[in-house]
């Protein structure tokens, strides 16, 4: 072998073959011991939602006098027919639905645009209302309640659906997860369309939006879960039962809506029939909230 045909050999070893091998040894042995450490805290955040699971499935006894078992015996759906046939556990789902979907059809519109115009817009006072935004992310939104109640019942929609929807179509946070994305967007794609002669609107509809999905998708999900779990709000805008939520009514299980005893699998499985809809949102959209860099080349 010759010597240059060794050195080609020494630059296309693989990185890090010449450490010392008591470190090559080290480094598996910190990569298992940072998968334990995963699993440990997988383990923690998993336990608590397999427990409610598994409760939903128990008898009342089996609940009550085996609470951490993860093998209901025997396994039986008796509490979740007696949820389904004693409350209205339908029609608060159809309600949440509604609420959700017109919740965040309407906030990642208004985030999307609210989001470009204080990004791309050139206006006098834009810096002081993006300031006046990030503030609002700091007040706690138990502080708003009362304001809330206040300007629902001035407008007349106390205890509607409008007043369900209307004070949840804005959110602060949601227009500030657009604003940062959008200031990553290169200028140039921008000037290309008015170059086409595309006005702002078109530039912003046909040629901003589509780039900014992996954005829009993180705001969708935020507002569905959002809005899917709101319950402090629900409680200060209605009080009519047909306009009840799954949020409220699981709220009116837990306080011993359907008898005084404990009913451990009743209300746990309406927990657990509730997470379904935030669940399947995520893993549908998952690959989308990671894919940053998809249809745009950042600037």
């Amino acid at each position: 072998m010759t010597a240059t045909s060794t050195a080609r050999g020494a630059t296309t070893a693989p990185r890090g073959s010449d450490a010392p091998p008591a470190r090559r040894r080290r480094r598996p042995l910190r990569r298992h011991a940072i998968y334990l450490a995963l699993v440990a805290i997988s383990v923690v955040y998993l336990f608590p939602f397999a427990i409610q699971v598994a409760t939903a499935f128990k008898t009342d006894a089996q609940a009550a006098a085996e609470p951490l078992t993860l093998v209901p015996s025997p396994a039986t759906t008796a509490a979740l027919e007696r949820l389904l046939a004693n409350s209205d556990f339908p029609l608060w789902a159809a309600n949440s639905a509604l609420v959700a979907v017109v919740v965040t059809t309407g906030r990642v519109l208004f985030a999307a645009m609210a989001g470009y115009a204080l990004s791309r817009l050139h206006w006098r006072g834009r810096a002081v209302v993006f300031a006046g935004v990030v503030a609002v992310m700091a007040v706690p939104q138990v502080v708003l309640l009362i304001p809330k109640f206040l300007v629902i019942n001035q407008l007349g929609i106390y205890d509607s659906y409008a007043g369900m929807v209307v004070p949840l179509l804005a959110d602060a946070t949601s227009v500030f997860i657009m604003k940062n994305f959008f200031d990553t967007l290169p200028v140039s794609v921008e000037e290309a369309a008015r170059i086409d002669g595309a006005g702002v609107v078109r530039t912003f509809w046909s040629v901003v939006l589509p780039m900014a999905r992996p954005a829009l998708v993180t705001v969708l999900i935020l507002s569905f879960q959002g809005s899917w779990n709101e319950l402090s709000h629900f409680i200060v805008s209605t009080q009519s039962p047909e306009l009840t939520t799954l949020t409220k009514g699981v709220a009116n299980l837990a306080s011993g809506a359907l008898g005084q005893s404990q009913q451990f699998p009743l209300r746990l499985g309406a927990a657990a029939l509730m997470t379904i809809p935030v669940a399947v949102l995520f893993f549908v959209f998952q690959r989308r909230i990671t894919a940053t860099g998809e249809g745009a080349e950042k600037g």
